[in-house]
């Protein structure tokens, strides 16, 4: 590493909408797993529309086969996990179409998922979608916005990286 290399490194990520809808406090999201933000730091957005973008610019590290979630890396090093609806796993890929691969390298608003939200809902499934940022305790900060209505690329949260 060179000597000015950690001063060209940004300390500030913006974590994007990654779809059309309302952001909604955490409590509102019914699996513990995320209102009570065991993986991290979590918002989440009730979807309008079934296209997902990404959320930060960097490298899908994980893509589920089952595509209800992928985790991004960020080139801050910020890790978030995208998880398009609760229990989603057991549709097992059904409704879901993959724009990306892992290990892809994304920038921020570009098409990841596209998914048939009314298909999903009619099987009896929560299209809620978790934003988690996973290494919340290697970050200096992460703060949420307010609830509201979003639409993709609107900021979600600002995670300030140590």
């Amino acid at each position: 590493m060179g000597l000015f290399d950690a001063f060209s490194k940004k300390k500030e990520a913006t974590i994007a909408s990654p779809v059309k809808g309302r952001l909604v406090d955490v409590t509102e999201v019914s699996d513990e797993t995320f209102s009570t933000e065991i993986l991290g730091t979590t918002v989440a957005v009730i979807p309008e529309e079934g296209r997902f973008y990404a959320p930060a610019s960097g490298k899908i590290v994980t893509l589920f086969p089952t595509l209800h979630a992928l985790a991004i890396e960020t080139p801050e090093g910020v890790e978030v996990l995208l998880h398009i609806g609760l229990d989603t796993v057991k549709l097992n890929g059904k409704y879901f179409v993959a724009h990306c691969a892992e290990g892809d390298t994304i920038k921020q608003g570009q098409l990841l998922m596209e998914v048939n939200l009314d298909a999903v809902k009619s099987e009896g499934y929560d299209v809620i979608t978790p934003i988690v940022i996973c290494n919340t305790a290697d970050m200096k900060a992460v703060n949420k916005e307010p609830a509201g209505n979003v639409a993709p690329g609107d900021p979600v949260m600002k995670v300030a990286v140590n």
